[in-house]
């Protein structure tokens, strides 16, 4: 009894700050495998955040819709029940932050730079200033590269598209884009595509070579076709109000891993893609095809009248914005 009552008079008499804190905990969820590049983009987040802030901060990354899929991620990180995310642009528009959808403008960048110019400028700040609003503050762009197509016959020519079932993120800048090819668009989480191609619910789809391969569209798609037609990119965001009401000095650590790992995902996005594209290449389940010039401007052409279509969603000022920053410049 004695040495009880030594423990509690002992436990009394010291501050509170001698007692561990329990670490901060953000929960990190996406849609894709962690050997993507946006898999691995999260896990560097991860390894910086904890090592910076000496372990005040742990990072839970949750991958491949372990907690949510694609249209219920934005509405648990409103909610605070997840921290941070990293979807998809196109992931905006339906949360009413339309201006988002001018990164599904087909054939609008012609090269990395040219997206670059546009995350890292002006017309990027403007618009993650437009998710404030819904409790959404983002962070940085992510870079995942271009998109290709694929489907169960070749893709060559616009014709070639006419009839099939297509899957698209919910955006309605990919409906269009669609449509105007003459395919039939059929929104779906990214979670259910595998098992869609696999029945025949859908006949195939757009997306980048490293997703491709990481959730073996390949196995379930006879033909591709290195089209370059559109871009993928993810913005890391967080709960503003969570991301606000955090420690001065663990924001500036965490802002600092954000920048790194930012350095990182962007970096590798190529290099990812380009690595898959050979794997799927060898496995021998899959032609792959390069459009030549007169094919890909055929494509633009068919495609030109979307950027038109949208401006009146989209807001012609961000579309002309969006066009000044990546040098855009229209088909002949």
């Amino acid at each position: 009894m004695a040495l009880r009552r030594l423990i509690l008079a002992t436990a009394l008499a010291l501050p509170l700050a001698s007692f561990a804190q329990a670490p901060i905990v953000i929960k990190f969820s996406h849609v894709v495998a962690p050997d993507t590049p946006k898999g691995k983009g999260a896990q560097r987040f991860k390894e910086l955040a904890e090592q910076r802030t000496g372990g005040r901060v742990k990072v839970e990354v949750y991958p491949n819709s372990q907690l949510y899929k694609d249209k219920e991620e934005l509405e648990a990180l409103q909610l605070g029940s997840v921290q941070m995310l990293a979807p998809s642009l196109a992931k905006f528009g339906p949360l009413g932050v339309k201006e988002f959808e001018v990164f599904d403008l087909p054939f609008l960048f012609s090269d990395t730079a040219a997206f670059r110019a546009v995350t890292d400028g002006q017309v990027g700040a403007d618009l993650f200033k437009k998710l404030e609003p819904k409790g959404i503050k983002g962070l940085a762009y992510w870079d995942n590269g271009f998109h290709i197509m694929s489907a169960n016959k070749p893709l060559h020519a616009v014709a070639d598209f006419k009839g099939l079932k297509m899957r698209i993120q919910s955006s309605k800048v990919l409906d269009a884009q669609m449509r105007a090819l003459g395919a039939i668009p059929q929104v779906m989480a990214f979670s259910e595509l595998y098992q869609a191609l696999q029945s025949g619910v859908v006949d195939g789809t757009e997306g980048v070579p490293s997703n491709f391969y990481t959730q073996k569209i390949y196995e379930v798609q006879k033909h591709m076709t290195l089209s370059n037609h559109g871009h993928l990119a993810y913005a890391l965001i967080v709960n503003k109000k969570f991301w606000d009401g955090l420690p001065a000095d663990i924001r500036t650590q965490l802002e600092s891993a954000v920048k790194d790992s930012t350095i990182y995902a962007n970096a590798i996005a190529a290099t990812e893609n380009a690595t898959s594209l050979d794997k799927i290449k060898a496995a021998g389940k899959t032609t792959v095809y390069t459009p030549t010039p007169a094919e890909t401007n055929e494509w633009k052409k068919a495609l030109m009248p979307v950027h038109k279509e949208m401006e009146s969603r989209v807001g012609k000022a961000t579309v002309e914005a969006a066009y000044k920053a990546a040098g855009f410049v229209a088909p002949k």
